[in-house]
């Protein structure tokens, strides 16, 4: 987990913000009164511009943006002067991207006070995703993925409170998979998907304070279906079109459907030494599926195969967890707190499948499979602010975690037991040597004796430190990041090595003028043992090691500069590139070959926006996207994009 959090962070940078919409405002912060409410209400229309050159596909899985008239944003605030509005005394809606975006969002608040508060968000995010990387193209997915959440609560300001909820999941769209057939060395053929996924949540529940105590209580139902039809109806030869392998007709269906109704509760309890928080939820989850697929074609012989398939099976995986956490306030400058949290998920459930081909004996079989994990956790942690300048904090947790898993096909099950045992331990201090100048540092140190998988945390380091310093037109700081672990499982070892170190700060001599600037570095290392086989003839390969080098160099700048009263002025830089282990070329060997993977990405953008009148302005921005790797499949690209839009008051 650690190791996939870094490299989230590393990767981040990449959704810089685009161009548009436009931050300038077109009004005054007070509104305008009507009718007893106040209202502030704005919205940028315009038009957005790309061209793009290179690999088109990486730039629609990376930024996505198109041609086209779209409502970049839009902000409306209507609020009561007074507190008591017939109907309402608040409504906050704002929205972006509506239209052609490819990422678009809206969220709307209506509140009567005492009485009812009523909120909505509403998202869509088009994902286009080629990954030709790994599947030459055979896989591909472009889809549309759409999500609401409601949430009524009644009787908002008072002791007792009730909660009504809806929420919605939605993702469709076509796609691209891949089977293979009909033996072990046979071909592998592209077939055509529609997804259709749907899920949906109802919530209810309610919250009460009693006697300095607060009680909050939720019933909750979530379904989930997919019902994604695959096919073929033309004839293909497969990868390898050097031997007979052919499929001339696919089509299967397999309908997925689950719930998971749920409880959630919390009790509460503040008091003037100490505070206690209580948490507990259940789900009992339930899923069933059915596949049906019938294929034909000819096999590796030239011989001809017609095959039936049915697969149907049902499991369920109840899950309970809950929490206790208490906070100790025995002296004003010393807090204690401890957390302790268990779980336990169980996954158990059968499944059948049948496979008959034509001309030989039917295929059946019947597997059986257990999966328990139980996780229980201890930490405390402790505060203590000796002067006003210097706060020291420490801490201490301890976590078990239990896998069981038991597996038949038809032989006597056996049951299969693993528990890793972590202890952990944290230490850091907030300086302040100077009025402006602050020092912060953490540290940890961690040591499992049975870690779960290879990649798993055993013997691990991990440190920080940032020093910062601020002023009113200056803010500069530094900080580092260190992340060292060890691991030797019993099927391989592993080992990673994570230096991050960079500068950020910010100058505002002026109300019209401002600097951003930021860099990172981040060094990553990790090796792991690789076991696989070959033949002929056919032999485990245990001595060949796994090396990945990464140096990520990520530089950020912004500026904001408002000329003559009427112009604003926005420019600003992204750049980010792995420059790897510094090799020139790439390597024949395919194991030393993935060791590195140096790229670049590129993106300056700029932005004008001009006040016509104290409540229009016409905006106008460029923004490039240069994406570059150095080895591969060079998935290059370039684009340019741009807009122009009009932002207006009234």
């Amino acid at each position: 987990m650690r190791l996939c959090l870094i490299l989230l962070g590393s990767v981040v940078v990449w959704a810089q913000q685009p161009v548009a919409p436009t931050n300038e405002p077109t009004q005054s912060a007070r509104g305008n009164d009507l009718a007893g409410y106040n209202v502030l209400q704005s919205f940028e229309l315009g038009y957005r511009w790309v061209t793009t050159g290179g690999d088109r596909d990486m730039y629609r899985s990376t930024v996505n943006y198109g041609n086209g008239i779209r409502l970049l944003s839009n902000s409306l605030s209507v609020q009561s002067k007074d507190g008591h509005g017939k109907f309402f005394d608040q409504i906050v809606l704002s929205t972006q991207g509506l239209g052609n975006d490819p990422y678009q969002n809206a969220s709307l608040r209506v509140e009567k006070n005492g009485l009812y508060r009523y909120d909505l968000m509403w998202r869509s995010n088009a994902f286009f995703n080629p990954t030709v990387p790994i599947s030459n193209g055979l896989h591909k997915i472009d889809s549309e993925r759409r999500m609401q959440d409601q949430d009524l609560t009644l009787f908002p300001q008072s002791n007792l409170r009730f909660f009504l909820g809806y929420s919605r999941d939605t993702q469709s769209g076509p796609a691209l998979t891949t089977v293979q057939l009909y033996d072990a060395r046979g071909d592998e053929y592209p077939l055509f998907e529609n997804l259709k996924r749907e899920q949906n949540e109802y919530r209810l529940g309610g919250e009460a304070k009693v006697a300095g105590f607060r009680l909050n209580v939720l019933r909750g139902w979530t379904d989930y279906k997919e019902e994604s039809p695959i096919s073929r109806t033309t004839v293909s030869q497969g990868a390898n079109t050097d031997d007979f392998n052919q499929l001339n007709l696919l089509t299967r269906t397999e309908p997925y459907h689950g719930t998971s109704p749920y409880w959630r509760g919390s009790l509460m309890r503040e008091g003037r030494r100490w505070s206690v928080s209580g948490r507990a939820s259940y789900v009992a989850g339930r899923r069933a599926y059915a596949v049906n697929e019938s294929s034909a074609g000819t096999n590796r012989s030239g011989n001809d195969v017609f095959r039936q398939v049915t697969s149907v099976g049902n499991a369920q995986r109840p899950t309970a967890a809950g929490s206790l956490t208490i906070n100790l306030f025995p002296t004003r400058t010393l807090t204690i707190v401890n957390h302790t949290a268990a779980s336990h998920v169980r996954m158990l459930g059968n499944s059948y499948l049948l496979q008959v081909d034509r001309g030989n004996d039917p295929i059946v079989s019947l597997p059986y499979q257990f999966l328990g994990i139980r996780l229980v956790a201890n930490a405390t942690d402790a505060e203590y602010r000796a002067k006003s300048w210097l706060t020291l904090h420490g801490g201490y947790e301890y976590s078990e975690r239990r896998i069981r898993s038991q597996e038949s096909y038809g032989v006597v099950p056996g049951l299969i037991e693993q528990s890793n045992r972590l202890h952990t331990a944290t230490a850091g201090l907030r300086w302040r040597p100077a009025k402006n100048l602050t020092f912060i540092a953490d540290g940890e140190v961690g040591r499992a004796d049975h870690p779960i998988y290879p990649i798993s945390d055993r013997n691990f380091q991990a440190g920080r430190a940032r020093l910062e310093y601020k002023t009113k037109p200056w803010r500069a700081s530094v900080f580092m990041k260190l992340d060292y672990n060890t691991n030797s499982a019993s099927i391989s070892n592993y080992a990673s090595q994570n230096k991050q170190w960079g500068a950020d700060g910010s100058w505002n001599p002026r109300s019209w003028f401002s600097l951003d600037a930021t860099y990172a570095k981040l060094s990553l290392r990790t090796l792991g043992a690789l076991s696989y086989f070959v033949s002929p003839p056919i032999q485990n390969v245990t001595s060949t090691t796994s090396l990945y080098i990464s140096r990520v160099h990520t530089a950020t700048l912004a500026a904001h500069v408002s000329l003559v009263k009427r112009v604003d002025l926005a420019i600003g830089m992204s750049h980010v590139q792995d420059v790897g282990d510094g090799r020139a070329s790439l390597p024949s060997n395919p194991f030393v070959a993935a060791q590195t993977f140096p790229l670049r990405y590129t993106s300056p953008m700029a932005r004008l926006s001009y006040r016509i009148t104290d409540k229009i302005r016409w905006n106008a921005g460029y923004q490039y996207y240069g994406y570059a790797e150095q080895f591969f499949l060079k998935q290059n690209y370039r684009a340019n994009t741009g807009y122009s839009s009009l932002s207006w008051s009234f």
